[in-house]
């Protein structure tokens, strides 16, 4: 199962021609299974210039599968630890909100389709954070 973030999203939905938007094209395409969180799902949302392109986004990314932490707390918690661990190994996360993709990746086994570069350090820190490749 993959997470795609909202960084891939922005980018399929300007269709932008870069890697991480054929790797989702090729997700689609397959009929790949894949999914959300609540915070890519507000992203979205909030990036809608018009009532009706919100309406719309929210229509789409409403109906797909969304992922959500098991206990909240916890989750954030877990989320703070990803980001100390890659500032203690050098690295400095700009998002807390990717620490928090991130955790939710890694509590719900699932692989991590991006285009930011936040998850690219952090997974040189974070052994159980996976990313989606398609090879």
């Amino acid at each position: 199962m993959i997470l795609v973030d909202t960084s891939v999203w922005i980018d399929y939905l300007r269709e932008r021609d870069n890697p991480a938007v054929a790797k989702l094209t090729r997700v689609l395409d397959d009929s790949l299974p894949f999914g959300i969180s609540p915070i890519i799902f507000q992203e979205l949302l909030q990036g809608a210039k018009t009532p009706a392109d919100f309406n719309k986004l929210e229509l789409y990314f409403g109906s797909q599968r969304c992922y959500h932490p098991q206990e909240l707390l916890s989750a954030h918690r877990e989320a703070a630890h990803i980001y100390l661990r890659c500032r203690l190994a050098g690295t400095t996360v700009r998002s807390t909100v990717d620490c928090l993709i991130a955790q939710t990746a890694i509590e719900h086994n699932l692989l991590l389709l991006h285009n930011d570069r936040d998850f690219t350090q952090m997974a040189k820190v974070i052994s159980e954070l996976r990313i989606f490749d398609l090879g």
